[in-house]
Parts: C-alpha cells; sequence; structure tokens
C-alpha cells in the first residue's frame, strides 16, 4: 500500500475523533457538570491561604477561652501542689520516726506512703484528662465560629479551598496562583462578633 493511501485512511479515522472531542470539550465549557468524578482544569481552582492559629488568636473569644481554660489549669495545679506537700511532710516524718518505729508501724506508715502516691498519681492524671476535655469544650465554639467565617470567606471570594501555613505545610504559595485571605478573614471577625 503506497503512502497515500495510508495518509487518507488515518484521516478518515482520526478527523471524526478529533472533531468529537472538540465538540464535546465545547460542551463541558457551557454546561455544568454532572459528575463529581469530572476533571476540573487546574486554571479554574482558586484558593485562598492564612495561618489558622494567627486567625484564632486574633479573636475575643479566643482569650476568654483562654481565661476560662487558665484559671480551671491554676485551681488543678494549686491541689497538685497542695496533695504533693502533703506527701512530703509524711514521707520526712516517716524517714525521721523509722528506726525507732517497730515492725508493725513501719509497715503500716510504708503502705500509706504508698497509698498516697498511687493516689496522687490517680489525681494527676485525671486531672490532666479533664483539663483537655474542658479545653476542647471551649474552644469548640471558637473554632466553630472561625470555620464559619473561613466558609463564608471562601464563597464570597469563590475559593475551592483554604489552606493553612501553620507549621510550614507549604513553604512556598505563589500569590499569583492564590489568594491570602488573612485580612479578610481578621475583618469579618471583627465586624461580626
Amino acid at each position: 500500500m503506497n503512502k497515500k493511501w495510508v495518509l487518507a485512511i488515518a484521516l478518515l479515522v482520526f478527523l471524526p475523533m478529533a472533531l468529537l472531542a472538540q465538540e464535546v470539550s465545547a460542551e463541558e465549557e457551557t454546561t455544568e457538570p454532572s459528575d463529581t468524578t469530572t476533571l476540573i482544569r487546574p486554571s479554574l481552582i482558586c484558593f485562598g491561604y492564612l495561618s489558622y492559629d494567627a486567625a484564632l488568636k486574633s479573636m475575643p473569644e479566643y482569650a476568654s477561652a483562654q481565661e476560662a481554660i487558665q484559671t480551671n489549669r491554676t485551681a488543678f495545679e494549686q491541689e497538685m501542689q497542695r496533695v504533693e506537700n502533703e506527701f512530703n511532710e509524711k514521707y520526712e516524718s516517716f524517714l525521721e520516726g523509722q528506726k525507732d518505729f517497730p515492725r508493725t508501724i513501719l509497715l503500716k506508715r510504708q503502705n500509706e506512703l504508698q497509698e498516697l502516691m498511687k493516689r496522687n498519681l490517680e489525681f494527676k492524671a485525671q486531672a490532666h484528662e479533664e483539663l483537655q476535655q474542658t479545653e476542647e469544650r471551649v474552644m469548640k465554639p471558637v473554632h466553630d465560629r472561625l470555620n464559619e467565617v473561613l466558609a463564608e470567606v471562601a464563597r464570597e471570594f469563590s475559593l475551592a479551598l483554604i489552606i493553612n501555613t501553620d507549621t510550614n505545610a507549604c513553604p512556598f504559595i505563589d500569590p499569583r496562583m492564590g489568594m491570602n485571605i488573612q485580612e479578610e478573614v481578621n475583618g469579618y471577625l471583627k465586624s461580626k462578633k
């Protein structure tokens, strides 16, 4: 077969496929995608970025939440100090008198110290757990409000997503392709109390 026939057959086969691909591409541009698996062209994706921690700490609710957490933490620390002092006093008393105690009293005091130490360790573990739960409970409405503001800003600027730049997860973001929304978010937080 000569080269002209091969070229003519190739044109007859591939030309309709190329035209069909152009028609499908034109339809995709004019219609809404009906399937969530449809690929979105990267040039159409807009994103925002900010420091979530900086936005969180700029909120007035954050300061009052931290104050409540610190008040709770201080109360637990004072109680832990009181319990530790009580244990130290009993331990010093035990050390001073151990050489004079009969065996039965010595064993009794050792058991008391061990039991006191066990209770103190349990209290510290419970206090730590309760502090964590309190922090989560107190901070939840603050996080919820910030997340609502982020969603509102994303909708206003037609952003597909917002990137948290904390912890250096994104060491470089090209400002021509994304939008720093830190000021917009701070503005929303101050205006919508």
